[in-house]
């Protein structure tokens, strides 16, 4: 029977010792050799699940860092709730200095109901009545300087001349159906009184309505401005009947 293949190593001491020789078979060494490749599998995969553990050990800390900062915030923001709740309650005094909660033709001028005011309530339909657009647009009288022009050159509105930053009114209760701003017409409020009545506030320097809020008649819906395709401070106020504009001065009087 043929021996099977080995590998020997022969070892030569120092001193004139006499030799050693082992001998190890193929098979063992194959054998050894895949346990140390095993072995060297594991360790890789014990050394990779450490940095992935480490990894998400750094994450865990980063994610508790981030809560930390969103726990800090959320105190100052419940901060500011309370003290914008106070402003709110303070503004509501205000507006009850001009008569506004408890006699609605105490001022011609109409404070806006505050935001606090406005989240409480539901927004309930215009009462019952003429809600036609027929008050002035201002708190001043200010100076037509265009009127209605139909035809050639249309102007479907009638331009008032009046300094920036003057108060704007709703000329009739209603509902704002369009806000925005636009090219021509800048910073502008479109509302709907009903009966096909709607009247459009143009070149604001600012709005204090949104769509779909319902406002009444003498509210404070902006303010005069420059905005869109004008050269001097002015508020065009328009009047459309069913989608037709109609001359705003044949309904509203002009103090």
């Amino acid at each position: 029977m043929a021996k099977p293949r080995h590998l020997s190593m022969i070892l030569v001491p120092d001193g004139g010792r006499e030799t050693r020789t082992y001998g190890i078979s193929y098979r063992r060494l194959r054998a050894l050799a895949a346990l140390g490749l095993v072995a060297s599998v594991l360790l890789s995969a014990m050394a990779g699940s450490w940095w992935y553990f480490a990894a998400r050990a750094i994450r865990v800390d980063q994610l508790e860092a981030r809560l930390a900062v969103m726990e800090a915030d959320r105190g100052r923001v419940e901060q500011l709730a309370e003290e914008l709740e106070a402003l709110e309650e303070q503004y509501s005094r205000i507006r009850a200095l001009f008569g506004a909660e408890n006699n609605p033709v105490a001022s011609d001028l109409w404070l806006p109901p505050s935001a606090l005011a406005r989240s409480r309530r539901a927004g309930p339909a215009p009462a019952p009545g003429d809600n036609r657009p027929t008050s002035w647009p201002l708190t001043e009288r200010g100076f037509v300087t265009q009127a209605l022009m139909e035809g050639e050159g249309e102007h479907a509105g009638v331009d008032i001349a009046v300094p920036s930053d003057a108060y704007v009114r709703a000329a009739g209760p209603g509902t704002v159906v369009d806000v925005g701003e636009d090219r021509v017409y800048g910073r502008f409020a479109l509302l709907d009184h009903g009966d096909g009545f709607r009247s459009l506030y143009a070149h604001a320097s600012a709005m204090f309505v949104e769509r779909d809020q319902v406002v009444r008649r003498n509210e404070v819906i902006a303010l005069t401005g420059s905005t869109g395709r004008s050269t001097a401070p002015h508020l065009h106020f328009e009047i459309l009947r069913n989608g037709e504009p109609m001359d705003p001065l044949t309904l509203v009087h002009q103090p």
